[in-house]
């Protein structure tokens, strides 16, 4: 096959190629994807759909070019390329929020054949509140619950939601000029952090979202109206003031939320195991030989968040199921229909 007909693959040749196979084979459903890393996440989506009539291979969009992103995935999607046999899926970003107010918007929620996170990225859905404590028991083999992760992202998207509905606002009204993404980032940094203290950090971030929502306000006085419609709408489309943490920029709540937290709770747990360790050995060597054990399993923490599948549970990654799960009611389900 020629390098320009593999760039100009689309549903229709999927589909034309199942049709020559054996009628028992089954369809290859084809779903492209941003990166490499979002091949499993996609995986775990699709898997309970495959059976003996139908499969999927989750790729990213070119073999040729090394392009990534979620402009490369939709741009398969012009000129008619989509079909039963060819989807794509993405990050929702703020895509889902804004119900069309952009044409990359209109692709992600109107197309049939793309399927979105709900949640702004698979990143948000790694950091799956009722997911992390199981991430630490990962991570250090230390089962010991000394933080309560539901409780302060709770109130960690309680704090920042108000300033949130402005962050939709501005990218909805094309304001993203004067509060962009890295604006919301900077501000819902919770900074300093203490395991066994919490509240501060909250108070603290409480403060500076409450600045900025006052500074916004003074800018934009007329937005009042506008603000309380989008607050009922966003509303309407699942977020709630609990959950605002699953909607904002996925890698700046990886990085500067999650993983700072992650770092200092499985500190405390590592030093508790090996504490105990030195605390029970009956004598130097088993000591020695306990710690080497212990400090041989532990895990990197950024890896087992990247590999938490955890979000199984949330209600974000069931409405992508349903989607899918709707997609093929109404497709072919194997070469012979």
């Amino acid at each position: 096959m020629s390098n320009r007909l593999k760039d100009n693959l689309n549903s229709r040749y999927f589909e034309a190629a199942n049709q020559m196979t054996s009628k028992k084979a089954k369809r290859r459903i084809v779903a492209y994807v941003e990166s490499y890393d979002d091949i499993y996440f996609w995986r775990t989506v699709l898997s309970r759909f495959e059976d003996d009539k139908r499969y999927f291979e989750v790729m990213l969009p070119s073999h040729q070019k090394l392009e990534r992103g979620k402009k490369s995935v939709l741009m398969n999607f012009i000129e008619g390329r989509i079909g039963e046999d060819m989807i794509a899926c993405v990050d929702a970003d703020y895509d889902y929020l804004l119900q069309g107010a952009t044409p990359q918007s209109k692709k992600v929620v109107e197309s049939p054949y793309v399927f979105h996170t709900y949640a702004y990225a698979i990143e948000n859905l790694q950091c799956y509140a009722p997911s992390l404590h199981d991430v630490c028991v990962a991570v250090t083999l230390n089962d010991h619950r000394i933080f309560d992760f539901n409780d302060y992202l709770t109130q960690y998207s309680e704090a920042i939601f108000p300033l949130f509905i402005w962050s939709v606002w501005a990218y909805r009204t094309g304001n993203h000029n004067k509060f962009s993404l890295s604006d919301m980032a900077r501000v819902i940094d919770p900074g300093g952090f203490n395991v066994f203290e919490p509240q501060p950090s909250i108070d603290h971030l409480r403060q500076k979202v409450n600045r900025k929502v006052r500074q916004l306000q003074a800018e934009f006085p007329e937005n009042k109206e506008p603000y309380l419609k989008l607050k009922a709408e966003i509303k309407e489309l699942g977020v709630t003031p609990q959950t605002t943490y699953l909607y904002v920029q996925g890698h700046s709540l990886f990085d500067n939320v999650i993983v700072p937290i992650l770092n200092k709770v499985c500190n405390r747990l590592r030093l508790e195991r090996q504490d105990e360790i030195n605390r029970t050995a009956r004598h130097h060597t088993q000591r020695k030989n306990e710690m080497s054990c212990y400090e041989h399993s532990l895990q990197d923490i950024r890896q087992m968040l990247k590999k938490n599948n955890g979000y199984m549970q949330a209600e974000q990654f069931r409405r992508v199921q349903s989607d899918v799960e709707k997609f093929l009611t109404t497709a072919r389900t194997s070469p012979e229909t």
